[in-house]
């Protein structure tokens, strides 16, 4: 009998946690599925993040050290950033071209959107920003009466605890100098950065630093540490084979944890949540799956030509449905290597420099939905965006993906600073609040599937891509293999 590849597993595995999520909320059994059956997600989640940032740091240095010059590493790191720098600019352009094409923010009804407006009137007033758009309704006797009931409500309401929370993290940022985030990837304790996976950069600066060292020091004293640190990451790569083998049953568990907590006892909460958003839902999901099935794809028709449209897709399966259940380039990131360098066949000296930078910078589907959710929010609060404070959305997102923590929702912090960017309320960002954890999921594919196409495309123009057609992907996390 043909064995069943794992992908396939994963994705049974992720529709029966749905189907369990949803039977368990009919038969008020999601205190149970919270509390006993979501925590081996999270066990899951740990698992791939307690290899990834060690595996970053030793496929860094193994794959610099192995690159032979500085010269090679220069110009690869130069080709790298700025095919992610493209892609990304390409994401949020595709963004705001479906949300002005498909105006999701007009199609709800009339009055609730003059209430925002009021709304936004009434804030925009309080923080002394001008009106983006020199309409004032608060001005207008008409909406008078209406005007004093939305005060009030405004004066009365509380802002979201996690609202909050990201507002504090956004206002470090702000009190930061021009070059913060260049100071910020230099750690001043190695070891507090391997603690903390959204120090990446970090980890990533001194991965880069220690091989670059390693390549200017005599070959016979570099040899023993350059062994040492691939045989480490053989032994990770085991570690993901491993892990991967129950993905299938801990998939399960993370879908049926997250969507019983959107649920609860009441299954008519998520046809409810989809519902009022259901629009703004469609736009970005229909963006991300153009840059999955055919910006991508043409990306690498265009530069590899060698790796069929179908291969591609079949070779990447495994780290897509993994993104798409954990939500975490970060997470992922062991399975997208042992991916591309098994099944696409670029080299380790590529995927071992390349992959973990993409991991960190290259945040493609975040932008695109960063740029598709201002809009949104804008045309929701019927306000007209200048095409420059549409440009500024551009700028802002995709200098903000640079250094997001490639982890759950790090989107809405950095959506944040794009809405205060062109002066809106951040507070907004609680309105789509109850679709994020689903766009996340579809997000991250992209995420992922970008950095495997950057990844491929440099290998090609480096002369290290051997992609075996008959390689098959079932057998990628074999444990013989």
């Amino acid at each position: 009998m043909k064995k069943l590849a794992l992908h396939w597993k994963i994705i049974i595995g992720l529709i029966l946690g749905i189907i369990w999520a949803l039977l368990s909320s009919q038969l008020g059994w999601s205190e149970f599925t919270i509390n006993w059956i979501a925590p081996f997600g999270k066990i899951f989640i740990n698992l791939l993040k307690l290899i990834a940032v060690p595996l970053v740091l030793v496929s860094i240095i193994s794959g610099v050290a192995n690159i032979g010059d500085a010269s090679s590493l220069g110009r690869m790191g130069g080709k790298t950033l700025l095919a992610y720098l493209l892609t990304t600019l390409f994401a949020v352009t595709l963004g705001l071209v479906m949300v002005n094409a498909i105006k999701p923010g007009e199609l709800i009804d009339e009055q609730s959107r003059i209430d925002n407006r009021i709304s936004y009137e009434i804030w925009a007033a309080s923080e002394g920003h001008p009106v983006k758009d020199g309409i004032n309704y608060l001005q207008d006797p008409a909406f008078f009466e209406r005007a004093q009931k939305i005060t009030d409500l405004s004066k009365g309401e509380l802002r979201d605890a996690s609202v909050t929370e990201k507002m504090q993290t956004v206002e470090k940022t702000k009190e930061t100098t021009p070059l913060q985030p260049l100071v910020d990837i230099v750690p001043e304790n190695f070891f507090f950065s391997l603690t903390d996976n959204g120090l990446m950069l970090q980890i990533i600066f001194f991965g880069i630093f220690f091989g670059v060292c390693l390549l200017l020091i005599p070959n016979e004293k570099s040899k023993p540490v350059t062994a040492f640190m691939d045989s480490t990451m053989e032994v990770f790569l085991k570690m993901v084979d491993l892990v991967m083998q129950a993905a299938p049953f801990f998939v399960f568990a993370l879908l049926a944890g997250v969507v019983s907590r959107m649920a609860g006892d009441d299954i008519g909460k998520v046809y409810e949540i989809f519902k009022g958003l259901s629009w703004y839902s469609l736009t970005v999901f229909l963006g991300l799956m153009l840059m999955i099935f055919i910006v991508y794809p043409l990306l690498m028709k265009l530069f590899v030509k060698i790796i069929p449209y179908k291969g591609f897709f079949k070779a990447m399966a495994p780290a897509q449905t993994l993104a798409f259940s954990t939500s975490s380039s970060a997470a992922t990131l062991p399975v997208t290597m042992e991916c591309v360098e098994e099944n696409l066949g670029v080299d380790k000296k590529i995927t071992s420099f390349v992959l973990p930078i993409g991991a960190t910078v290259n945040m493609d589907g975040t932008c695109l939905y960063q740029a598709v959710a201002v809009v949104f929010l804008a045309q929701l609060h019927m306000i007209d965006l200048t095409m420059g404070q549409q440009l500024t959305i551009v700028l802002t997102a995709t200098l903000a993906s640079i250094g997001s923590a490639a982890v759950p929702s790090a989107g809405l912090v950095m959506l944040i600073i794009v809405l205060e960017s062109v002066g809106l309320n951040p507070a907004w960002i609680a309105i789509i609040f109850p679709v994020d954890r689903i766009l996340d999921m579809f997000r991250t594919v992209v995420n992922v599937t970008g950095d495997a196409t950057v990844c491929t495309i440099i290998a090609k123009g480096e002369g290290m891509l051997n992609y075996d057609p008959q390689e098959n992907p079932s057998e990628t996390f074999d444990l013989d293999s």
